[in-house]
């Protein structure tokens, strides 16, 4: 239909319901109750083709004045000699809702554009920039909220500003995802009020912008940095000795409280005019292997996230070091199938290889396969490898299956086996003076524990290395226990 059939429409549609008031009027048999709906209906009827076709809503202010001529007719029970008085004051409402409708903003009077960077990393905030620009000689003021999908939570919400003629705004927001995976921004909404605020209307405006949400990416660059500042330990990562010494140079930096002196180079110390001392590499390049459980035991939540989450981004952490030490770094996802495989290579490279192999894989409420998991990676991977098992254990099916598997490892390769904790129980046992049904599940929670020790203590027999972490901390740990694995050369 084109723009003067609309028009012809939309007054068909406002006006109907005026002619059919005024021939209800007329006809004597007509009795009170026709008139009256149809009155209502002449009314509502030019309000509803504005909100159908215009997106075009009165505000709160008109029903406010409204109210006026309402309450004026209420005085023709006392004095019918008022009416044309009423009917002056209704005039002249209509006539002021017209005039202000009028200066209503229409969508092509504005311009927008969405600025915002395509990586994001999971629960850290991701600065968004919006530009709008006003192209008409109108100033309005307006209410402004992105299309965010539901697993993505803007900050603030809504934006607003007074609009001057023909200027540019550009605001800024924080996004934080709750979930990894890819989303669409595809629509911004905008409320725009008409000059004395008597009208709003909705504009929907196409900008489409295209979010990968990844495991944390914000916690490398801050390894990174305490790296070369030699502040590792305000992460928790703790400075390991070494076993023996490796005698291959990698970089000279300045002296930090704890280096041993033998290692300061004195020509540098001389020529800089301030302690510097040597770091030295290991000399060999091993591979580290992720088996990391996709299945229904990695669905709770700790900390606002999964396990799987946590799991991720202890994952990604490890891995940035480890190919940073020079080491190769492969990814096994599994749950009841192999729903991503990433193969052991070195370089920094790999780090993109690992994101893009984790950012799309949720947990699943299914049953893992532990089975298929190592049969699979016993067929991809022949070297000797530290291969970690990211993992949850509840019942007494599958610690036999996670003993069984992480033992016959044991010797061509060196299995970790990270069993993540569940804060819970432990919050049974701190609740001081239980009453009631509190001392029953604080010694359910006890016996859970003791279970869980006796895990550790049979893999710990076999010759499977551990770590019992609660999940919210698990980075740090697993950093040093692979640092304590390198300086114990014990791959």
């Amino acid at each position: 239909m084109n723009r003067a059939g609309r028009i012809i429409l939309e007054l068909c549609l406002a006006l109907a319901p005026a002619a059919l008031w005024w021939w209800l009027a007329r006809a004597p048999e007509s009795g009170m109750a026709p008139r009256f709906f149809a009155q209502i209906a002449m009314l509502a009827a030019p309000l509803g083709v504005l909100a159908w076709f215009h997106r075009v809503y009165p505000s709160r202010r008109l029903a406010a004045l409204a109210l006026a001529p309402a309450l004026a007719s209420l005085a023709l029970f006392a004095n019918q000699t008022l009416a044309p008085w009423v009917w002056l004051l209704d005039a002249l409402l209509v006539l002021v809702a017209v005039i202000d409708l009028i200066s209503l903003p229409r969508a092509g009077m504005l311009s927008v554009a969405r600025e915002a960077g395509r990586v994001v990393s999971l629960v850290k905030p991701h600065p968004i920039t919006l530009s709008v620009r006003n192209l008409s000689a109108r100033a309005f003021d307006a209410t402004i909220r992105d299309g965010v999908p539901a697993d993505l939570e803007a900050r603030p919400d809504e934006l607003r500003h007074h609009f001057t003629p023909r200027s540019l705004a550009v605001f800024e927001y924080q996004l934080v995802a709750r979930r990894r995976g890819a989303f669409e921004l595809k629509e911004v909404f905008f409320r725009v009020r008409s000059r004395m605020r008597l009208w709003q209307r909705m504009l929907v405006f196409r900008v489409d912008t295209t979010l990968h949400v990844y495991p944390d990416l914000k916690q490398l660059g801050q390894y990174a940095l305490l790296a070369r500042l030699n502040r590792l330990n305000l992460l928790g990562v703790r400075r390991t000795r070494r076993v023996g010494q490796d005698n291959e140079f990698e970089r000279l930096r300045d002296y930090a409280v704890g280096d041993n002196y033998r290692h300061i180079d004195w020509r540098s110390t001389a020529r800089r005019r301030k302690l510097t001392v040597k770091d030295f590499q290991q000399n060999q390049s091993q591979r580290v292997y992720f088996l990391i459980d996709c299945g229904r035991m990695m669905v709770n939540r700790a900390a606002g996230l999964s396990l799987l989450d946590h799991a991720f981004n202890a994952a990604l952490m490890l891995s940035y070091v480890a190919l940073s030490r020079g080491d190769a770094v492969g990814l096994l996802c599994f749950s009841d199938a192999i729903h991503s495989f990433v193969p052991a290579r070195g370089g920094m490279n790999q780090m993109n290889r690992l994101l893009h192999g984790t950012f799309d894989q949720f947990p699943r409420l299914v049953e893992s396969r532990y089975d298929r998991a190592f049969l699979y990676l016993e067929s991809q991977s022949r070297k000797r490898s530290l291969v970690v098992l990211i993992t949850n254990v509840i019942d007494e099916v599958n610690r036999l299956q996670i003993e069984q598997y992480l033992e016959n490892l044991v010797g061509r390769h060196l299995p970790l086996g990270v069993l993540l904790r569940d804060r819970r129980i432990y919050d049974f046992l701190d609740a001081k003076a239980p009453r009631d049904g509190g001392l029953y599940r604080a010694a359910a929670a006890a016996d859970i524990l003791a279970w869980r020790q006796q895990i550790l203590t049979d893999l710990h027999a076999k010759g499977v290395l551990s770590l019992d972490v609660f999940p919210e901390d698990l980075t740090a740990p697993l950093v040093n226990r692979y640092l304590d694995i390198k300086a114990r050369h014990l791959l």
